[in-house]
């Protein structure tokens, strides 16, 4: 892309922002539709991937779409990134879990079944609050299973029955989803330590506990928070950075 292009991108990302904005302090839902509509390019572009897979286009873009949604509604206004960039990752994911639960291509155990189903949300949860791909390690804590039983659950993905035969493993958006993991990082004989964070957790008050599960296992926007606990959307702020940095001095 041309450098005489950047002007215009940094104001559709100013734009978006502004958008975010409306949207997640003000709860104007029309700031939502409208982020919707500029994006929809980018779920049919990356709709257009599976296009071959054996489902409708139309049907695949509507996936898509949902996974815009979420997104937007997960989007931190902290985030450096552009929401293009963010929501590209939950577009693609939403994607492919919709060919999952579809069916598979050999008889798989249904726990191996379930725990792949899982895998797709906590990774991206992950790669969210670590900045990074997770380890296997990491993946394995967070889903309190064995690093033997992540693999071979990674593995059976693959056993998908819409998998187009004439893609191969080079082809963009369907390389081997082991790859993206990554390698062991320095961070690996940490996993202990991550794996205290339920005790962690047990330090905190109920409510402040169910905030953030509704905050990072149901992925839902501080206001909608805020509306559930009958709390403001600062205070639900407060509360989170302030049981974040309790949990902290509970691991360290």
């Amino acid at each position: 892309m041309k450098d005489t292009d950047y002007p215009a991108r940094e104001r559709a990302r100013l734009a978006d922002r502004e958008l975010l904005r409306r949207y997640h302090e003000d709860a104007d839902v029309g700031a939502r539709e409208t982020l919707v509509r500029r994006h929809l390019s980018l779920v049919r572009t990356l709709a257009r991937r599976y296009a071959n897979c054996g489902e409708p286009l139309e049907d695949i873009e509507q996936v898509g779409a949902i996974g815009l949604l979420k997104a937007i509604d997960r989007f931190e206004l902290g985030r450096e990134v552009s929401l293009a960039t963010y929501a590209t990752p939950n577009v693609l994911g939403e994607i492919k879990r919709h060919f999952r639960d579809r069916g598979w291509a050999i008889r798989v155990p249904r726990a191996l079944q379930e725990l792949n189903a899982r895998m797709s949300q906590t990774i991206e949860r992950l790669t969210s609050q670590l900045g990074r791909s997770p380890s296997i390690a990491e993946i394995s804590a967070a889903l309190e299973t064995t690093p033997e039983e992540t693999l071979e659950a990674l593995e059976v993905g693959s056993n998908y029955t819409t998998l187009s035969l004439s893609t191969g493993p080079g082809d963009e958006g369907d390389a081997d989803p082991l790859e993206a993991i990554g390698s062991d990082d320095a961070g690996f004989e940490r996993c202990e330590n991550r794996a205290a964070l339920e005790p962690a957790l047990a330090h905190l008050a109920s409510r402040e506990r169910a905030i953030l599960r509704m905050r990072f296992e149901e992925g839902l926007p501080q206001i909608q928070i805020a509306d559930q606990v009958g709390l403001s959307q600062m205070h639900v702020s407060r509360l989170i950075r302030r049981s974040l940095g309790a949990m902290r001095e509970q691991l360290d």
